[in-house]
């Protein structure tokens, strides 16, 4: 299942006003605390730029049109008014971007999140050009990246399972304009070619999050990467459940074995032409594609979404579609482990002890915490491949959610590593916060029959977070710079959609990896 159309992206420098589109998409900053001295409204509106020659074709009424209509400038906000043949375009939308920064555009984020948001709000119209503030410097790629990145997620749809049509139902903006100083700069053009590649990756890995859980099974969640990957020239190796056993894979076996879907393992392999820098990166995603949490069954309530639990391995293999057409600097190897958690008479037991790929003992006592088996495996993996930096990436706790919220994912591992990882994450708009691996957790997970338990050995859930990263941090070797992501709130909106990110997967932390091997590329 995928999503129905792909919105095109294109640059123009034409005058906004004389544009042949269907709407044209500007940006209003709110200004409290003033009165607008023509309309008496509390607070004024003022103009970003860009929008200057619409601005002069409504002969400076336009701000307080606006205002009339109910427009206060607060971000993501879009109000839409006919033209009236003031202008070419039969609409102008005004998405809201907060207050007027000083001295500077506005932020990427805010640029991304109103053209995502101005988009969505023009679904039906199958020609839109956005006019949003545009700087002519340094600053201007960071800016247009996050435009274009913006307009490309807003536009997305998952196609879904309905059987009749729906008439309420307007088709996603086919075609977006992006105005631009200069259309045929080499670096602009640049920019809207690598938000394609990563938008496209955020996509598919939002359609998969998406897909029905009955329609991606470990199975068919391994070919669909595996053909995904081969399409894009990647080096592809997918163990079966016969070649898990006999590699040593207890973690992923021992999940996997209570579903008649069997479990798999995914290699994804980029190599750079000419060798790169040298440098070797490793991506690792947790693949469940349904989590009923096993033996400990989880409770019925929410149980669905539990079908986004693989959003860690979508967004490992997409990623790594990204990075064979950005074609980076550094040899990036991905590992996807996928299962089922199932309750059956297969199924793995708490009491259990499972012996890992890298010969660790480990005694399972709550069979719901299945993400960090099977990444136990993925990530011993990886090492033994040999890597310099491991990044994984995984739905692992609700103590993330609980800690972070819905927006932040919690990173946890070396700390410079971990620093790098916000700094990236907070470039891109998919923030991160580095969390401690404190000592005495790691003594709560001391186990009397094992070398440790999989949970806090008394089953206290204080710093469940923590507990995860403590225990992936048993399966990387010393010589390896790691950082754990865990994304159990990031990658699912569960809400009404906003700015770029529409109900359903989130695509989180696609950009944020792509991002991280381009800097590795660059920097070591």
């Amino acid at each position: 299942m995928t999503s129905p159309r792909t919105t095109n992206l294109s640059l123009v420098d034409t005058d906004p006003a004389e544009l042949a589109v269907d709407a044209i998409v500007i940006g209003v900053h709110s200004q409290p605390g003033g009165q607008d001295a023509t309309s008496g409204l509390a607070g004024t509106l003022l103009l970003a730029s860009g929008a200057e020659s619409i601005a002069a074709a409504f002969d400076g009424k336009l701000t307080e049109t606006l205002a009339l209509l109910g427009a206060t400038g607060g971000p993501g906000e879009v109000i839409k008014l006919a033209t009236l043949g003031t202008v070419t375009a039969p609409v102008v939308a005004a998405v809201g971007l907060g207050p007027e920064p000083s001295g500077a555009a506005p932020a990427p984020e805010t640029l991304r999140r109103a053209a995502g948001a101005a988009i969505r709000a023009l679904a039906g119209a199958p020609r839109v050009a956005l006019a949003l503030p545009l700087p002519d410097d340094a600053d201007a790629s960071a800016e247009l990246r996050a435009v274009a990145e913006g307009a490309l997620l807003g536009g997305y749809r998952f196609a879904g399972y309905k059987t009749r049509p729906q008439p309420t139902r307007r088709e996603p903006v086919a075609e977006v304009l992006i105005a631009v100083p200069d259309a045929g700069d080499a670096g602009a053009q640049a920019e809207v070619v690598r938000a394609e590649a990563v938008a496209s990756a955020v996509r598919l890995t939002r359609d998969w999050v998406n897909t029905a859980p009955n329609e991606l099974r470990p199975p068919s969640f391994a070919d669909a990467v595996a053909d995904a990957a081969r399409d894009a020239g990647l080096g592809v190796e997918v163990l079966d459940e016969t070649a898990l056993a006999a590699g040593g894979y207890g973690g992923i076996v021992a999940v996997g074995q209570g579903s008649e879907a069997p479990p798999r393992l995914v290699k994804l392999t980029y190599t750079p032409q000419g060798g790169g820098n040298g440098k070797r990166v490793a991506l690792v995603g947790k693949g469940i594609t349904f989590d009923t949490g096993g033996i400990s069954i989880k409770p019925a309530q929410g149980m669905w979404e539990m079908k986004s639990d693989m959003g860690g391995a979508a967004a490992v293999g997409a990623a790594m579609l990204a990075i064979a057409a950005l074609k980076p600097a550094v040899a990036v190897s991905a590992y996807l482990p996928m299962a089922e958690n199932m309750p059956s008479g297969t199924s793995y037991r708490p009491g259990d002890v499972i012996t890992m790929f890298n010969g660790k003992r480990v005694e399972v006592l709550n069979t719901d915490a299945e993400g960090r088996m099977v990444l136990g495996d993925a990530i011993a993996r990886a090492c033994a491949d040999g890597t310099d930096y491991l990044f994984e990436t995984s739905t692992l706790t609700g103590g993330q959610v609980v800690a972070l919220g819905k927006r932040v994912a919690g990173v946890m591992g070396t700390p410079e590593l971990c620093e790098r990882v916000q700094a990236v994450g907070d470039a891109v708009g998919e923030p991160a916060w580095p969390m401690p691996l404190p000592e005495d957790v790691r003594k709560g997970m001391e186990s009397d029959v094992a070398d440790i338990s999989q949970v806090n050995a008394g089953m206290d859930r204080a710093g469940h977070m923590l507990q995860g990263g403590v225990f992936l941090r048993e399966f990387v070797t010393d010589d390896v710079a790691w950082a754990h992501i865990d994304i159990a709130g990031p990658s699912y909106h569960s809400g009404e959609p906003t700015g770029y990110w529409t109900k359903g997967g989130t695509g989180v932390p696609v950009r944020t990896l792509v991002q991280l091997v381009e800097d590795v590329a660059a920097n070591g």
